[in-house]
């Protein structure tokens, strides 16, 4: 599982920390691209497995798990949505997976327009892969806010606002990140009515569902069986990329097997656990 974040440099209330947060205006994206932030949900933690199945394992209930992938790949479960308040069957396929996205609650376009363009690398990576910057919701919620901030998006479920602020503020303290001022008083607004809501350092939010499931699609099919991935090295290594499966195979790396430097979910069309077959 992935390891929760490092605590913020302050405890107690979101309110009282979001004074800590500068605050400046939004500075250009030039030069911003989601390689700038590491390889897309890499095993950050050396468990044998991306950060997305990290989550997933963390955020859905009644999971069902693929055999042979060490206890990683997740198949099928289901999801308190924190974004919509609703029920949400996740059943993992081409056609079916996006119905649970992994929300970055603070986004990496905004990180990188708001302090993440001096920050290292490796530093970006941990923001993309940290747990408390990681949330498992609706799929077109996500889609909708893009890369909107507090003050240009917020869940519709109001009854999870509080929570929602509040991680970004401690998302924002941690990597030494800023506030706009529009986005500051947006956070304030919210923060006034709940002035007990402490600041979070990581973990599973709490959701209370108020729908069904959503019925699982029928048409999905289970993936075929595919080998154990490569065991996850202990020494660091320098992120791998490849653009697409050509530099893969270019490259001599093809395919590409989940929780090997390179693996990309994008890469893997059948979301199989190999990728560039």
């Amino acid at each position: 599982m992935v390891e929760a974040s490092a605590e913020p440099s302050t405890s107690g209330s979101a309110i009282e920390a979001l004074a800590l947060l500068a605050v400046k205006g939004r500075a250009p994206t030039t030069g911003y691209a989601r390689e700038e932030f590491g390889q897309a949900w890499a095993d950050v933690d050396r468990n044998g497995c991306d950060t997305r199945n990290d989550i997933l394992r963390r955020d859905l209930s009644a999971t069902t798990i693929k055999e042979g992938t060490h206890g990683c790949l997740v198949l099928s479960g289901t999801l308190a949505d924190p974004y919509s308040a609703t029920s949400i069957a996740f059943v993992r396929g081409e056609t079916t997976s996006t119905a649970v996205q992994i929300d970055h609650v603070v986004a990496l376009s905004d990180a990188w327009q708001k302090g993440a363009q001096a920050l290292t690398l490796e530093r970006r990576t941990a923001l993309a892969n940290d747990p408390l910057n990681l949330l498992a919701v609706d799929g077109p919620l996500n889609a909708q806010k893009g890369a909107g901030d507090a003050a240009t998006w917020l869940p519709p479920n109001k009854a999870f606002r509080c929570q929602y602020v509040a991680r970004q503020v401690a998302v924002k303290l941690t990597y030494d990140l800023w506030v706009t001022s529009a986005e500051r008083d947006a956070i304030e607004r919210i923060l006034t009515g709940c002035p007990g809501e402490p600041l979070p350092v990581g973990g599973a939010p709490t959701v209370t569902t108020t729908a069904t499931a959503t019925p699982a699609p029928t048409s999905a099919q289970e993936p075929t069986p595919s080998p154990d991935p490569a065991p996850a090295s202990s020494a660091p290594t320098t992120p791998v990329y490849y653009a697409n499966c050509t530099a893969a195979r270019a490259a001599g790396a093809a395919p590409l097997h989940l929780g090997e430097p390179g693996y990309r979910t994008r890469l893997d069309g059948d979301k199989d656990g190999i990728a560039c077959e």
